[in-house]
C-alpha cells in the first residue's frame, strides 16, 4: 500500500535533511577552519570522510533492520537522530571532536536511501516519476545547504548553521510519528511476491548497479564537497561575498534538481538503459570543458554538469523497485549502497590533498575518466526483452 500523501510529504523531507546536513559542513569549512586555527580549508576536509564512509557503511545494517525490524521505526530513529547529532557539531572545539560527531552524523543519515525510499515507492504506481519528485526533495536539500548555510555563517557564525537545521529534524520526527501508521509486520514477512527475475540477469544487474553507483557517487561527492571552493576560486576578483556565493551554488542545485522530475517521468514511458546512457554520456565533455573555464562560463557548465550528474541518480533506485522484490528491496539498497558510498567516500578525503597538489583542473580531468567509466557500464545493462520482472498485481498492505 502506498503512504499516505503527509508520510511521502515526510519522507521527502528526509531526503532533503539527509543531503543538506551532510553538506553543511563542506559548505562552511572555510570559516570552521578559521575558527578552529586550520590554516587552509583543505587541511580540514579530510576529517569529514568520517561521515560519508558511514554513510555508506551504515547502509548495511539499516537495510537489513528496515526489512526486519520495521521501515517505520527505522524512518523515527533517522529523524531523530540527525538532529541530535548535528546539534552535536555545533558543539565541537577542534577538528577531532567535530570528525567524532560528524561520524555519528553519518551514521544516522545512512538510514534513510536503504529505508526511506522503498518505503517511499512501495505500491506506487508510477515509480519513475515518484523516485524523481523524491530525488528534488534531496537536491533542494543541497542548494538549502548551499543558500541558508552561507548566509547563516555570515551573520550568525557556522554553529547556528548546524543547530537550526538539527531542530528542524527532531521537529519533523515527531510529526512523523504522529501521521505515519504503524506497520502491522516487517516488510520481510509479507508474503506476496510482486518481482521475480532469473538469478543470471538478477546478478548482472545488481553487479552494474553497484559499479555504476560507485562512480556516480565519486561524482556527486567530487561536486557537492568541491563545487563551493571551485567557485570560490574560480570568482576570484568577480564575486568574494560568501552569501552570494552561496546563492549562486543554490541556484546551480536548484536548477539541476528538475532534471530528476524529467528523467522520473520518461523512466516510466520508455526503456531504462536507453535514457540512462543518454545522461551519463553527457558527463564527461562536460567536465572537460570546465577544467580550464572560469567566471560566468564556468557556473553555466557547473549547471550543466550537475543536470547530468543529478540527472543520473534516479537510475539505480528505480532498477531496485523495478528488479527487486519489496520483502529484501531495503537490504539489496543497504548492500548496494555500503559499497558505493563507502567507496565513495574516498573522494571526500582525497577532495583537498588533491586540490591542494594539484588544483581543480586535474580534479575535473579525474571527474571526467570516472563518468566514462560509468558510460562503459551503462552500455552493459540489459535490454527491455532481456528484464521483463514478473508482476501479478498490487502488494499487500
Amino acid at each position: 500500500m502506498m503512504p499516505s500523501r503527509g508520510v511521502s510529504a515526510l519522507l521527502n523531507l528526509g531526503h532533503a535533511i539527509d543531503h543538506m546536513f551532510l553538506l553543511i559542513f563542506a559548505t562552511a569549512v572555510t570559516t570552521i577552519a578559521a575558527d578552529f586555527g586550520v590554516s587552509r580549508w583543505e587541511d580540514l576536509m579530510p576529517f569529514s570522510a568520517g561521515a560519508f564512509l558511514l554513510f555508506g557503511l551504515g547502509s548495511l545494517p539499516a537495510g537489513r533492520l528496515g526489512d526486519l525490524w520495521g521501515r517505520r521505526a527505522m524512518m523515527l530513529v533517522f529523524f531523530f537522530g540527525m538532529g541530535v547529532s548535528a546539534m552535536l557539531v555545533a558543539l565541537t572545539q577542534g577538528p577531532w571532536s567535530m570528525a567524532a560527531a560528524l561520524v555519528l552524523l553519518g551514521a544516522f543519515s545512512s538510514i534513510y536511501h536503504p529505508v526511506g525510499i522503498p518505503m517511499l515507492v512501495q505500491g506506487a504506481k508510477n515509480p519513475g516519476i515518484t523516485i524523481g519528485f523524491n530525488g528534488l526533495a534531496g537536491n533542494l536539500g543541497i542548494a538549502i545547504a548551499a543558500l541558508v548555510t552561507g548566509f547563516l555563517v555570515k551573520y550568525f557564525g557556522w554553529r547556528l548553521a548546524f543547530a537550526l537545521p538539527g531542530l528542524l529534524s527532531i521537529g519533523a520526527g515527531v510529526v512523523f510519528a504522529m501521521v505515519a501508521p504503524r506497520e502491522t509486520e516487517p516488510p520481510s514477512k509479507r508474503t506476496s511476491k510482486v518481482v521475480e527475475l532469473p538469478r543470471s540477469v538478477m546478478v548482472r544487474i545488481v553487479a552494474i548497479m553497484t559499479i555504476t553507483a560507485i562512480t556516480g557517487s565519486l561524482l556527486f561527492n567530487f561536486t557537492t564537497n568541491g563545487n563551493g571552493q571551485l567557485l570560490r576560486e574560480r570568482f576570484s576578483g568577480v564575486i568574494e561575498d560568501p552569501a552570494t556565493l552561496g546563492l549562486l551554488l543554490a541556484a546551480v542545485y536548484a536548477v539541476a534538481s528538475l532534471a530528476q522530475i524529467v528523467v522520473g517521468k520518461l523512466i516510466d514511458r520508455y526503456p531504462l538503459k536507453r535514457i540512462y546512457v543518454g545522461v551519463v554520456m553527457l558527463q564527461a565533455p562536460l567536465l572537460l570543458a570546465a577544467a580550464s573555464a572560469q567566471g560566468w562560463w564556468l557556473f553555466a557548465l557547473q549547471i550543466a554538469i550537475m543536470v547530468s550528474i543529478f540527472g543520473a541518480i534516479p537510475f539505480t533506485d528505480a532498477m531496485v523497485v523495478r528488479y527487486v522484490d519489496d520483502r529484501m528491496r531495503s537490504r539489496v539498497s543497504g548492500i548496494r549502497i555500503a559499497v558505493s558510498f563507502g567507496v565513495s567516500s574516498l573522494a571526500v578525503w582525497a577532495l583537498g590533498p588533491i586540490v591542494k597538489a594539484s588544483g581543480f583542473q586535474w580534479l575535473l580531468l579525474l571527474m571526467a575518466a570516472i563518468a566514462v567509466v560509468t558510460l562503459a557500464f551503462a552500455l552493459l545493462l540489459p535490454d527491455a526483452s532481456q528484464t521483463s520482472p514478473r508482476q501479478p498485481g498490487p502488494q499487500a498492505a
